[in-house]
């Protein structure tokens, strides 16, 4: 399955979007546009749908309403979202699942709902608020999405959203974990647990993924010979093995990896881990261009067979320059004073004009994400 339309009312960045969604998607946009808060669309459903999450923490874990409400609401200050779920390779809905939330006017000011609703096709599945809802408000603080006993009609949707991955692997946070204190982020989105991650998947899985891994720094990474998990003392360790004169001096551990290194190697496993939607911001960071430049094909090789959708972030050229990349894949992030519109790039003439002439679809839509007086920058100091 794969998500097929976003529409949002008032979240974050966003007054207003209703955009439609292929099983692979280029997030592009300028900085402060709203990328990483259109991902966090899917993280915040996540986050309702996974044992121990729900509606509550899920919104107290953004800093609550108000910091999720787009500061362009106004007199309609409810947050609104509804996702069109359709089968891999189909653009008909089977599903839709359609969720508005307020914040309680007194009281502990807990978000309330103001509707959840649920279709299968054309039939309604749930609708909410019920005449159970009416008389008793406490329940308006939970989604029937979260609850087991309430989402056995619709549970698809649920488990769908349930296993969706983020992964922004920050390497410092990995290899230095112990330099960052405090209660570690729910599901990890930063990489500080990825070796207990990689740690928990069964000994056989584990050893194919790290050998698909194994060829591609050998290709990427120069003098690379072998790479292999191992354990000491309890921890779970990455080890390579390089080309040196000496013998055995070629050993390294992850604390020793290269930035980019440890980047191919969070984006690299998170491509085979699971089957869910997976989320990727900036892939391209503290790569090398060409390799930045082959990460469409390997989105494209690994997510076919698993029939997986995946969204990304990104500001590269390298990345965007694949002629492979349809621009109904691409999604253009538009700033404006009454929030960011979203564009997809394939309904913009210019852009399309662009292509036909035989620009890439980088050289044709990146530099519309330049601020304007980029020039000006370094005027005055």
């Amino acid at each position: 399955m794969y998500i097929s339309r976003v529409i949002l009312k008032n979240w974050k960045n966003f007054k207003e979007v209703d955009v439609l969604l292929t099983e692979r998607v280029f997030v592009v946009g300028p900085n402060a546009s709203g990328k990483s808060n259109f991902l966090d669309v899917f993280r915040f459903l996540r986050d309702i749908s996974k044992p121990g999450g729900g509606l509550q923490k899920a919104v107290l874990e953004r800093g609550g309403i108000s910091k999720i409400r787009c500061l362009a609401a106004r007199q309609s200050p409810n947050v609104e979202i509804e996702i069109h779920i359709a089968k891999y390779g189909e653009s008909v809905a089977t599903w839709r699942y359609s969720i508005g939330i307020k914040q309680e006017v007194r009281g502990n000011r807990l978000p309330l709902l103001t509707h959840e609703k649920v279709w299968h096709g054309k039939t309604v599945v749930l609708n909410r608020p019920d005449s159970l809802d009416v008389a008793d408000q406490e329940r308006l603080t939970q989604t029937h999405l979260e609850q087991i006993n309430s989402n056995l009609k619709f549970r698809e949707i649920n488990k769908y959203l349930e296993n969706t991955v983020y992964l922004h692997l920050l390497p410092q946070l990995l290899k230095h974990p112990q330099s960052f204190t405090g209660p570690d982020l729910p599901g990890d989105p930063f990489g500080k647990g990825f070796l207990e991650r990689i740690s928990k998947v069964n000994d056989k899985t584990r050893a194919a993924w790290l050998k698909k891994i194994q060829l591609a720094l050998k290709i990427a990474v120069p003098q690379f010979k072998e790479f292999y998990y191992t354990e000491e003392s309890g921890r779970p360790h990455l080890e390579a093995v390089y080309e040196h004169w000496r013998p055995k001096a070629g050993k390294q551990r992850e604390e020793q990896f290269s930035d980019g290194t440890l980047r191919l190697i969070g984006l690299l496993w998170a491509l085979q881990e699971g089957d869910g939607l997976l989320l990727l911001e900036e892939p391209e960071l503290s790569l090398n261009g060409a390799i930045v430049s082959k990460i469409p094909a390997l989105i494209y090789k690994l997510q076919r067979p698993k029939k997986r959708q995946i969204i990304l972030t990104s500001h590269s050229t390298d990345l965007l320059n694949d002629r492979g990349i349809s621009l109904d894949e691409i999604i253009l992030l538009e700033p404006t004073t009454e929030g960011t519109m979203i564009r997809i790039a394939a309904n913009i003439p210019e852009i399309k004009a662009m292509l036909d002439g035989g620009m890439t679809p980088g050289a044709a839509i990146l530099p519309r994400t330049k601020p304007k007086n980029i020039n000006q920058l370094t005027l005055g100091l």
